[in-house]
């Protein structure tokens, strides 16, 4: 899993059928210092996340798994909201 933020939504007029009431957002992965870390990705919204949240994701063919489908072209899924980070100092 990895740690991503929330950081807008894509606005589909047609998409693939299993995808039908999962809204798809763009995600900018992070490090647990929430700094910036690659490039933003989209992934299919699991959990109700939006905007600004700071959520968890997994990519590959585990994405797929969060669906009520056995074959999704998907390759991240959001499956976690972020509640609090605690990050020990050495």
């Amino acid at each position: 899993m990895f740690l991503g933020k929330v950081i807008g939504n894509v606005w589909a007029t047609k998409k693939y059928p299993a995808l039908t009431g999962f809204k798809l957002m763009f995600v900018q992965p992070i490090n647990a210092e929430l700094e910036k870390v690659g490039e933003p990705i989209i992934a299919v919204d699991t959990v109700g996340s939006g905007p600004g949240e700071i959520i968890y994701y997994i990519t590959a063919s585990e994405a797929v798994i969060p669906l009520p489908v056995d074959m999704a072209p998907v390759d991240a899924s959001i499956v976690g909201i972020v509640d609090s980070i605690n990050v020990e100092n050495k």
